[in-house]
């Protein structure tokens, strides 16, 4: 049986045909909506018992709530291809979105629930996750993804550890954050490492240019080292000088990487340079955030190059394309898609410069808005790619013109 059987008897709706649909597409209406909810915090209104400190749940919503949803629509479409075994699809697919949906009640409602009980509800998705993860990689002996795997479970372990942080006092620069980021960041250079220059010499290759992105070579595996160590670094000790110095250097590695790719020539293609561009939004976190442990920027806003530039735009890059090969359709970036990436790319510089002119609060609204736009924009634009039956491929007729 192929991973094509099941979904071709499948019957029921579409958008549980496939694990990127529902994920995907519930991912890009959270983000949307915490952001417009986090505006209504800033103002002063409460409508909803929170289980956090408003700010808390700003930083949970995102990096947890949101990131919880693209990593399981990713690995739930990404694993199958990886292993050659059954996709997860129909009512378990149901149940796994049922999870991840009480999370996100348990956070928003939760004020008054116990902390145990609020912890256990948001972590049932990720720890369901990393078992699926588990028995597919060694049921397919899948050791290569070894590495996803342990990824996962350090965000998940983030995750708790925030939970713990939380029901103690302020959470939102503690340890469970900086594991959290850190171990997204860690996934951005190994998985993007591996899509970027495999889809850039796709698209590359098709239009027979001279130069195509370098093969992975043992640079590569000593600046992922370097990667490594300057986000254990940044998770121990995120203000002092050794971290400032691994940084910097982990910034001017990605970017040597990154040169390696040809992401010049990929112009004429929006879904391809959007990767290559949030490549870059992490290598210039890394400067950023090295910039700040060094007192020479102000910690958040150099911390949102990552949040909103690198670990935002790389997501919906993914999500973008990802559903759009897997829905059947052409691999072409349509120019509201494209300004979709703009708006990011502009809300990540809106929200660095508030952060250096704390003073213009309209810098903060201008990058919500974006960051609004984007999100919804998505959701509104794949809505009917997401829920809607893969389009077949056109018939190929094999008769001869008379």
């Amino acid at each position: 049986m192929t991973t094509a059987t099941p979904r071709r008897k499948w019957t029921g709706p579409a958008v549980l045909s496939y694990g990127f649909r529902p994920f995907f597409l519930v991912s890009g209406i959270w983000a949307a909506f915490a952001m417009a909810y986090w505006l209504v915090l800033l103002a002063g209104a409460h409508p909803l018992p929170i289980a956090f400190d408003p700010m808390d749940w700003h930083v949970h919503a995102f990096v947890f709530g949101y990131l919880s949803a693209v990593f399981t629509g990713f690995l739930l479409t990404a694993v199958p291809n990886w292993t050659g075994r059954l996709p997860v699809m129909g009512w378990p697919l149901a149940g796994l979105i049922g999870l991840w949906g009480l999370g996100r009640i348990a956070t928003m409602v939760g004020a008054n629930w116990p902390t145990i009980l609020v912890a256990v509800a948001d972590l049932a998705l990720p720890l369901s996750l990393i078992t699926f993860l588990a028995r597919e990689i060694v049921t397919g002996r899948n050791w290569r993804n070894l590495p996803v795997l342990a990824l996962i479970s350090i965000f998940a372990l983030g995750n708790a550890v925030f939970h713990i942080e939380a029901a103690q006092g302020p959470a939102q620069d503690g340890y469970g954050l900086r594991i959290g980021l850190a171990a997204t960041l860690m996934l951005i250079a190994l998985i993007g490492g591996r899509i970027i220059p495999s889809f850039t010499r796709n698209f590359l290759a098709k239009r027979q240019a001279d130069r195509l992105p370098t093969t992975f070579t043992l640079g590569d595996t000593l600046v992922l080292g370097l990667t490594g160590a300057a986000l254990l670094a940044f998770v121990a000790l995120p203000y002092s000088t050794l971290t400032a110095a691994f940084c910097i250097a982990a910034g001017l590695g990605n970017l040597w990487r990154l040169s390696r790719w040809q992401g010049h020539q990929t112009g004429g293609e929006p879904l391809v340079w959007v990767l290559h561009a949030a490549y870059v939004l992490l290598s210039l976190g890394f400067l950023t955030v090295g910039a700040a442990a060094l007192d020479l920027l102000p910690h958040s806003g150099a911390r949102h190059v990552w949040l909103a530039g690198a670990i935002g735009l790389m997501t919906l890059a993914v999500m973008t394309r990802a559903s759009l090969g897997h829905a059947g359709l052409p691999l072409t970036a349509s120019r509201p898609v494209t300004l979709l990436y703009l708006s990011l790319i502009g809300a990540t510089v809106a929200r660095l410069a508030a952060g250096v002119w704390p003073g213009e609060i309209w810098l903060l609204h201008l990058s919500a808005a974006l960051w609004m736009v984007a999100f919804g924009g998505f959701s509104t634009l794949y809505w009917p790619i997401l829920t809607r039956p893969k389009r077949a491929p056109k018939a190929v007729s094999s008769a001869r013109p008379a």
